[in-house]
């Protein structure tokens, strides 16, 4: 009868250790050779926080849309789509006046968009207040 033998085998083992050596080495390099390239995005020029808020001069167009969504063209009453018309007739009488849109608190993003539509249409330079506390 024959005995198996034993005698150990080898066992084959691996150092790693150099191959983690060159792996940091490869990493150190890229990213000492990367270029970084900076995103280009858009510049925001924020307007001064300052609590006045302008006077209105006389001369704008002033359309003002209450919390009920009605609107008003220089303080009368008027329908949406007739606002196109009112500043274009407005507009007519002085030519370098604006169209200030005030709105109240709870009226509605819409309604602001198509009276801004409407005024854009108009071919006017609109800007945004909101509504004195005094009402219309």
């Amino acid at each position: 009868m024959r005995r198996h033998g034993t005698k150990k085998q080898e066992e084959a083992e691996v150092n790693v250790t150099p191959m983690l050596d060159i792996v940091f080495i490869m990493l150190i390099f890229f990213i000492v050779t990367a270029s970084f390239v900076r995103e280009k995005g858009l510049d925001v020029t924020r307007p001064p926080e300052t609590p006045d808020i302008p006077k209105i001069s006389e001369k704008a167009i002033l359309i003002q849309i209450n919390d009920n969504d009605d609107v008003f063209v220089n303080r009368r009453q008027v329908d949406v789509r007739a606002v196109r018309a009112n500043v274009e007739r407005l507009r007519a009488e002085n030519p370098k006046s604006t169209v200030v849109i005030q709105t109240g608190r709870r009226a509605s993003t819409g309604m602001l968009v198509d009276v801004m539509d409407q005024a854009k249409q108009a071919k006017a330079s609109i800007t945004i207040a909101p509504l004195e506390e005094q009402g219309t």
